[in-house]
């Protein structure tokens, strides 16, 4: 129980992109578990992993704030969006693929925004890099035929 108190303690006195940070981690986190249950068989545990990630990028999905963050707020619903429909494809398809797509999406927006932590603790005001275009903007990619376009 008192692994429990530290964490919530931690959690009620994290600051907003801290917040942030530790839910791309557990989503990025339950991606991998899938991952390994969809390998091994497990379809009850993949099914529950799967579920605990469409709910961690719905609370991403959730702190949104359209009016201040603008054109990437937008773009990160799209994105979150996207993200819980490969979730939910891999589940039915049982396929492997959509789960490493998101959890490389994961993974590239969790290091942004901890980049932005650790600038955001050092008060560097500088922007930080902007990370190359993910394969589901890329023109190239033909969209699949469950009526998603890029």
């Amino acid at each position: 129980m008192i692994w429990k108190e530290a964490y919530l303690s931690n959690v009620v006195s994290a600051d907003p992109v801290e917040l942030v940070c530790l839910l791309y981690q557990h989503a990025e986190a339950a991606v991998q578990d899938a991952r390994r249950h969809l390998k091994s068989g497990d379809i009850a545990a993949r099914g529950q992993a799967i579920s605990k990630a469409i709910g961690l990028i719905g609370e991403l999905n959730a702190s949104l704030n359209p009016e201040a963050g603008g054109e990437i707020s937008a773009n990160l619903e799209r994105l979150y969006s996207y993200m819980m429909f490969r979730l939910t494809e891999a589940n039915i398809r049982q396929q492997d693929a959509p789960l490493a797509e998101v959890e490389s999406l994961l993974a590239t927006l969790g290091q942004a925004w901890q980049e932005a932590r650790t600038r955001q603790a050092a008060g560097t005001k500088e922007a930080a890099p902007v990370p190359p275009a993910p394969v589901w903007q890329d023109p190239v990619v033909e969209p699949v035929a469950h009526g998603w376009s890029a």
